[in-house]
């Protein structure tokens, strides 16, 4: 980072993994009504139209151009939906077969197959600070995600052959195609800046989800279409901050690499941490206060790396 300016996508991120631990945190508030399919299909039902919004008034209310859409930017971004449908599934699935810590250590191994696809497919690699600065966050997920307890942290990164455990590493490679996908799409928008480019992106993405899981939905479980309507109240807020939290996440990857994105994403758990403790009033363990330090110096390192 030189001349001691923040770059725009750090705070954007931020942001983004602010707005996405609210929403998971609404989201598991409705799960009493909605089934894990109907649960999911709320933040696409509600953010798509928001996600519509945006890129009308970005086009109609601020007079930017809308960037040509081309088949192949189509393409990438039915992948970027549907990757991240399914990659979602297979993480509340491997919850299911194990524990919410686990599945969410698993999940966030999203993180380095990102710097893989990143550094292999995509041919914008990372330097060895940053590969190192991934790593450390990784292991500060760990610790915060078993709330600090070395002991249970040993076993679950010893249980690679469970079950539970390839689920979870399937979903965060699954994450990583989303991620990396969105990346190159936004790279296939060469018409306006960043914003409209960005939010371009994010409303064909969610637009092709709500088709998507609208049509399983209808198939396969059809009441949960009627559930998700006549909760609006309720699920509305689940699209609003999701939607704000993906448009975080499309703008920061179309001014940076994916990878350095979401390992500065990482700080979502750092969130979760500090809340916990500010609304139920829990004393964190030294366990806990090491798990958040290494995430957070880990993404300093990554920082200065870049």
């Amino acid at each position: 980072m030189a001349g001691g300016n923040v770059p725009l996508w750090i705070p954007i991120t931020i942001a983004a993994a602010l707005c996405q631990n609210i929403r998971t945190t609404m989201q598991q508030k409705i799960r009493g009504i909605l089934s894990v399919d109907g649960a999911n299909f709320v933040r696409y039902l509600y953010g798509a139209p928001l996600a519509l919004g945006m890129l009308a008034f970005l086009v109609f209310g601020t007079g930017r151009q809308l960037p040509h859409i081309s088949l192949a930017f189509l393409g990438l971004v039915t992948i970027a939906g549907v990757a991240q449908i399914v990659a979602t599934s297979l993480m509340i699935h491997s919850f299911s077969l194990r524990n919410y810590a686990v599945g969410t250590v698993y999940s966030k191994t999203e993180t380095v197959f990102v710097a893989l696809f990143s550094t292999f497919i995509a041919h914008e690699a990372l330097r060895f600070g940053a590969w190192i600065g991934i790593l450390i966050c990784l292991g500060g997920v760990a610790i915060l995600s078993v709330r600090g307890s070395f002991a249970n942290v040993r076993s679950v990164l010893a249980d690679l052959t469970h079950k539970g455990a390839l689920f979870g590493i399937a979903s965060g490679a699954i994450f990583a195609v989303a991620a990396g996908t969105i990346r190159e799409a936004s790279k296939l928008l060469t018409e306006g800046d960043f914003l409209v480019r960005g939010i371009t992106v994010l409303a064909c993405m969610n637009t092709i989800q709500v088709v998507l899981m609208g049509l399983y939905l209808a198939r396969r479980d059809r009441p949960q279409l009627g559930k998700v309507w006549f909760n609006w109240r309720s699920s509305i807020w689940v699209g609003i901050f999701s939607v704000l939290g993906s448009a975080g996440w499309a703008l920061a990857m179309t001014l940076e690499n994916a990878a350095l994105v979401r390992a500065v994403g990482q700080i979502e758990l750092v969130f979760t941490f500090i809340a916990s403790r500010v609304v139920l009033k829990e004393r964190p363990s030294a366990g806990e206060w090491i798990g958040s330090i290494l995430v957070i110096g880990g993404v300093v390192l990554i920082l200065i790396a870049h």
